[in-house]
């Protein structure tokens, strides 16, 4: 039975378990509160007030999610008491010699992590904001100061921002949980990059994904069971065209929660798995849900409950109800709410779902075909303002507005308004790189354009400092040149002289004919006694025309020798 108490001023969640003792100290701050410019700045705190601990006996962890960060250890009382008393007093002050050590230990960690076959929706769906903010790398991790960690922990590490969880017999002594004081900070309001819905966007050609945003309830989670197993059956048992299938229920502040699912696929075999993904969809959204996926999806859910509640590893999932402002209850309720949910119920969150649904298609397949409309992938406007053309590319155009930055090539248009720019990098060599609210970007190459460089200090000025995220230098082997023949202007004559050119490279070759052939001829009238006349007369015209063509050369060049 979970009880409710408080520690420090902390609200508390406590269970007896079967097992070892855990415990944990979450709070309600995560990716999604990030902005852009300061991306991985909860991760960064995360590994500053875990540092203290090295290399410990016993187990503990972080974890920096899309709306948590947590805390996390396993082991004797003494060994929790002292970790999460260690945990907060590292947040009070954070060890701000380690910073640069951990900013680079981040940063390989992220450059080692591979990207999940769901990781580019959240991009799509909405942008480079809030929940869209995750899928982007930590950009801001250079630009971070120790002021901006402080000012951070203040605002969301705090008393009134936590939620404490313990899995054993009660709340261990010594337990010292010294945090500033504050405010609950609600998860921010989910942005929308779709204009329509539902959507598809191209992918990788070896993964069909899929998402939507519903309300929470237990039938959207029951559902998210049900699509698995009837996407498994079709694209694995019963046709063998994927290997890996998987869906998946993630609640979320504000009564809502995101429904993924994804399936493999051999390159060669992508546009069936899309064709048998989009169909198990499809039959959801008719309302053909098998009683009988129901009932064992629900009875699975039944038994991870129940085991749950005897390890202890429900009490995570109760702490974070409580930071979203939702009551603590009972597994009974829990259990009494999955048995009530029917196939009438499960349609009813298939039809919502399949309503907002976001599809990664694979490669370069469309799905109109199924009722998806395409995400959009350009701008529909050009800002006014100065054009730039590229050195090398005739089809590119940088245009540098007051209003914001474009790059048109060859009809599409990337735009980013300053007013809805999420973050600026920003190169030593100069290169910049806009990055809108709805994810599209405009990247400047001032190399690429005449004069470039010098257009970079007023780009900068347009954009307030605290969007800038520094980026590391770049090889120089990676920094774009034109190719010096693509970037050359064309030869062009001489203003005036187009005329004797044209009249030079037009009579030379007349004059060459006229006047070998007035030759030859001349010569044969001299050895042939037939018809002399006649020869004669043809070489004198073939020679007039030679003398003329001669005269128009002349003419040519003393004009171009002027």
């Amino acid at each position: 039975m979970i009880t409710q108490t408080e520690v420090g001023g902390i609200p508390t969640v406590l269970a007896p378990t079967t097992g070892p003792m855990h415990a944990g100290l979450v709070f309600r701050v995560g990716f999604a509160d990030e902005p852009l410019a300061r991306r991985g700045i909860t991760h960064l705190v995360e590994h500053l007030a875990l540092h203290a601990f090295g290399v410990a006996d016993y187990h503990y962890n972080g974890a920096t999610g899309t709306e948590h960060t947590f805390f996390h250890m396993q082991g004797a009382e003494a060994d929790i008491v002292a970790f999460l008393n260690g945990v907060c007093t590292a947040l009070n002050d954070l060890p701000m010699h380690r910073l640069p050590t951990e900013k680079e230990i981040l940063r390989t960690e992220e450059n080692t992590r591979g990207e999940g076959p769901t990781e580019a929706l959240p991009l799509w769906r909405h942008g480079a904001r809030d929940y869209g903010v995750a899928t982007y790398p930590e950009w801001g991790l250079s630009g971070i100061t120790p002021d901006d960690l402080r000012a951070w922990v203040a605002h969301y590490f705090t008393v009134e921002n936590a939620v404490l969880w313990i899995a054993g017999p009660a709340v261990p002594a010594g337990l010292d949980l010294r945090l500033p004081h504050g405010a609950r900070r609600p998860a921010p309001a989910p942005s929308s990059a779709l204009p329509v819905r539902p959507a598809y966007f191209p992918g990788p050609s070896n993964v069909v994904a899929w998402d939507a945003v519903v309300d929470r309830s237990t039938s959207a989670g029951v559902f998210s069971g049900v699509l698995e197993r009837a996407l498994f059956r079709s694209l694995r048992q019963e046709s063998g065209l994927s290997y890996t299938v998987q869906a998946g229920y993630e609640p979320r502040a504000g009564g809502r929660a995101v429904i993924t699912a994804f399936a493999d696929a051999l390159p060669e075999k992508q546009g069936a798995v899309l064709g048998g993904f989009v169909d198990v969809l499809a039959s959801f959204r008719l309302g053909l849900v098998d009683e009988a996926d129901v009932t064992a999806v629900a009875n699975q859910r039944v038994e991870e409950l129940t085991r749950a509640e005897e390890n202890g590893t429900r009490l995570p999932g109760q702490a974070f109800n409580l930071l979203a402002g939702r009551p603590v209850q009972t597994v009974e309720d829990l259990i009494a709410e999955v048995r009530a949910v029917t196939a009438a119920d499960v349609a009813a969150v298939a039809s919502a779902a399949f309503a907002d649904g976001l599809l990664m298609t694979p490669g370069r397949t469309g799905a109109d075909w199924a009722g998806y409309t395409p995400a959009p992938r350009d701008s529909d406007s050009v800002v006014e303002g100065t054009r730039y053309p590229s050195l090398e590319d005739q089809g590119v155009t940088f245009v540098a507005g007051d209003r914001g930055v474009s790059v048109v090539d060859e009809g599409s248009a990337a735009t980013v308004f300053y007013d809805q720019c999420s973050v600026l990098l920003t190169w030593p060599d100069g290169a910049r790189r806009f990055v809108g609210h709805d994810g599209i970007q405009v990247t400047f190459e001032p190399s690429m354009y005449a004069n470039g460089h010098a257009v970079v200090p007023a780009l900068d000025a347009r954009v307030p400092r605290e969007l800038w995220a520094a980026m590391p230098a770049r090889d120089p082997r990676r920094i774009p040149v034109p190719n010096p023949a693509a970037a050359a202007p064309p030869a062009e004559a001489p203003a005036g002289k187009t005329w004797p050119v044209v009249v030079l490279v037009a009579l030379s070759p007349l004059f060459l004919f006229f006047a070998g052939f007035g030759l030859l001829i001349g010569v044969a009238a001299t050895a042939d006694n037939d018809e002399v006349a006649l020869e004669v007369t043809i070489a004198v015209v073939f020679l007039a025309f030679a003398a003329l063509a001669g005269w128009g050369i002349v003419w040519a060049i003393q004009k171009l020798r002027r």
